[in-house]
Order: C-alpha cells, then structure tokens, then sequence
C-alpha cells in the first residue's frame, strides 16, 4: 500500500504536469498549417473554376467582368459596365449549367453578376 507522504508527491506531480503551460506556438508555423487545412483546398477548388470561367467566356467579355467570390453555392462575378453586365446575365444560364457539370465538387448552384 502506498503510503500518504508518496501519495502526496504523486499528486504534485501529475498537477505539475497537467498544469504546465503550453509551448507558444510560432506564427510561420501556424500559418502554414491553415494554408494546407484550409486556404489551399478552398484555392484548388476556386482555380479550377477560374480556369473553366475563362474558357467559356468569349475574350472581349473576359476584360470586363473578373470572378469575386464562391460560398454557399453562390458564384459572384464582377462587371465593369451595364452593358457587360447584362451580356453575362443573358449566358449566365449556360455558364452555370457548364460549370456545375465541369466542376461538380465547387456545387455552385447560381450566379450573381454584380456591377464592380
């Protein structure tokens, strides 16, 4: 049987170790563990779309609207005039149609083209 006064250090030792406090953790590596958690897969689906993006649209319209934002299934584009704005909402339908096939994992649902 253990006896109280070897009880007792064993105690103070497993609080002494419990309650040690944390190595601070360095910035470099803590960022670079978001970039691989997190940014990167969400870029790698983003660029996908980018790429598909340029391709569908004609290179005259391409100059005047740039991809701005995908979350929640909503793909937001921004357009440099009325005018473009509203040739891009005409193909948005087919645009959306070849993205959800060519990019199925992004699960974009709609397009929003927004003057910008």
């Amino acid at each position: 049987m253990v006896n109280e006064e070897e009880q007792l250090r064993n105690t103070v030792k497993w609080r002494a170790k419990k309650q040690s406090p944390r190595k601070p953790a360095k910035l470099g590596e803590a960022v670079k563990q978001l970039m691989e958690d997190w940014i990167s897969p969400q870029q790698s689906r983003f660029e996908e779309i980018a790429e598909l993006w340029d391709e569908l649209l004609p290179a005259e319209l391409r100059k005047h609207c740039r991809l701005d934002d995908i979350s929640g299934g909503l793909l937001k584009v921004l357009a440099d005039s009325p005018s473009h704005l509203y040739e891009l909402q005409l193909c948005s339908a087919e645009f959306l149609e070849e993205l959800q096939k060519e990019c199925p994992r992004a699960r974009i649902k709609k397009i929003k083209i927004v003057p910008g």
